[in-house]
């Protein structure tokens, strides 16, 4: 049973769609039907967008330290609910139940952390040039801010848009995917029943471009926030320079993964291949182009088909799974087509390769190998639990080769030399690098790409900052 009640949060009110309209909610292990997500009408939309208005005045003039006591609670809330949240999160998007746990922990942290960062908003005096002058510079709230996400990770891109708004002491207005709804609408329920005040946070559902053109089309968001692909983030960005709201854009990658000659081959093995099919590979940051270096190629290749064919792939919620479905129908056709023209561009399946099963959406965790970089897999992200595999021979080739597309997230490197080590992070052209492990994303540490993976930061420091203005005050006597 579906344990989240969906509805639209509008000025503090659980709501459904003023015109009645709703799509269906699909589980991708089973294809059942799990419940109605409502959409937004035109007129929900101004509801929300005049309550963000208000609920900023509000929160911008609650006390920094009350704005955390109420991110505190409603952290706590999430806690005492981890396992029916997590629950929601598996049935809707297909992840292990274990993988969702951990994401909803990761929610719990940044809630908290933003929380708490919140109240460390600092500004600072300036020697004035004046005699008797005052020179200050001060951060304050942006103001109401709106933000979209994608589906693949329900809580994470979630609370990443939420909690760096909400400790800045910004409201907002957040349209969350329709395919994986019921986590976004239990998040929300937590800061409401943790005394969130009204307006603060809305949540919307509805035809995608057509919630982001009435709500960016609005002066009154000033901030844009986004998790998604490439294209829709240019949409997006395009839509927000009609009213000049500020962006963060946090987009698709193509991930290089460089392994050297030097490397403990078991560690870059058992790291990586247990992070590339995590979340069934539809994860921004995945692991997506493999270089290895010739003399350690043959046991990286066959170390990882191995792993590959022992991952149990399954329902999430059925005890041991390792690895769920894909999202969609749509994306086992996009699995086929890479797998294809990896084919016929003289690659090699060593595992994998085909869809498994005739109900959900399941694709095998697949290893190619002798890849080209002609391959469209080497070009254009394959979002999915696909592996492609390839030589190279030297430092200057390895590099030119990972920096060859436009795109620039993250990045992995495999060596146990420090000094080749500390030459490849200056030369990769991404916004994230992990040396001998794959972990890149943390509360306290900024997550963001370069170039086409988009700009601005969310985690860290910077995560808060994407929500304030700077404002310089200059004072004499009287």
């Amino acid at each position: 049973m579906y344990p989240e009640k969906l509805e639209l949060l509008i000025a503090g009110e659980w709501c459904q769609g003023s015109e009645g309209k709703t799509e269906d909610l699909l589980n991708p292990a089973t294809e059942d039907v799990l419940a109605q997500v409502p959409h937004a009408s035109a007129v929900d939309l101004d509801r929300a967008l005049q309550a963000s208005a208000e609920g900023f005045k509000v929160w911008r003039a609650t006390p920094p330290i009350k704005r955390q006591a109420v991110m505190e609670k409603a952290a706590s809330l999430m806690q005492e609910r981890i396992d029916s949240i997590a629950r929601t999160l598996t049935l809707e998007m297909g992840k292990p139940l274990g993988e969702a746990k951990i994401e909803i922990g990761f929610v719990i942290d940044v809630t908290r952390w933003y929380g708490e960062e919140g109240k460390r908003a600092y500004g600072r005096l300036v020697p004035p040039r004046i005699p008797g002058a005052r020179q200050m510079v001060v951060k304050e709230p942006v103001g109401p801010a709106a933000a979209f996400v994608a589906w693949n990770f329900p809580g994470t891109n979630v609370i990443r848009k939420i909690a760096g708004a909400l400790g800045a002491g910004c409201s907002i207005i957040i349209k969350p995917s329709e395919e994986t709804p019921g986590t976004a609408v239990a998040i929300a329920r937590c800061f409401q029943d943790a005394g969130l005040p009204a307006g603060v946070l809305n949540v919307v559902f509805g035809v995608p471009d057509e919630v982001s053109r009435h709500v960016l089309g609005s002066w009154i968001p000033r901030k844009v926030s986004f998790t998604g692909s490439i294209p829709i983030g240019k949409h997006l960005t395009k839509l927000s320079a009609e009213t000049l709201k500020r962006c963060t854009m946090e987009l698709g990658g193509h991930a290089p993964v460089v392994v050297f000659d030097d490397a403990d081959v078991d560690k870059a093995l058992d790291a990586m291949a247990g992070f590339k099919f995590r979340n069934a590979g539809q994860v921004c940051i995945s692991p997506t182009r493999f270089f290895v270096q010739d003399n350690t190629y043959k046991s990286f290749v066959d170390g990882f088909t191995e792993r590959a064919k022992a991952i149990k792939v399954g329902n999430g919620l059925e005890d041991g799974v390792q690895m769920g479905p894909l999202i969609a129908d749509r994306r086992l056709d996009v699995m086929e087509g890479f797998v294809a023209d990896a084919k016929d561009h003289g690659a090699e399946i060593t595992t994998g390769g085909e869809r498994m099963g005739n109900q959900g959406y399941f694709y095998a965790p697949t290893v190619l190998k002798d890849v080209p970089d002609t391959a469209r897999i080497m070009i254009d992200e394959p979002f999915g639990p696909l592996a492609p595999i390839t030589p190279f021979k030297s430092f200057d080739e390895v590099v030119e080769r990972a920096n060859s597309l436009p795109f620039g997230l993250a990045s992995y490197v495999f060596t146990t030399d420090g000094g080749k080590a500390a030459k490849i992070e200056d030369a990769l052209d991404t916004g994230l690098v992990g040396v001998n492990h794959p972990f890149v994303a943390m509360p306290e540490t900024p997550f963001g790409g370069v170039n086409e993976s988009g700009y601005g930061s969310e985690g860290g420091i910077e995560g808060l900052d994407a929500f304030l203005r700077t404002k310089f005050v200059t004072e004499t006597g009287v």
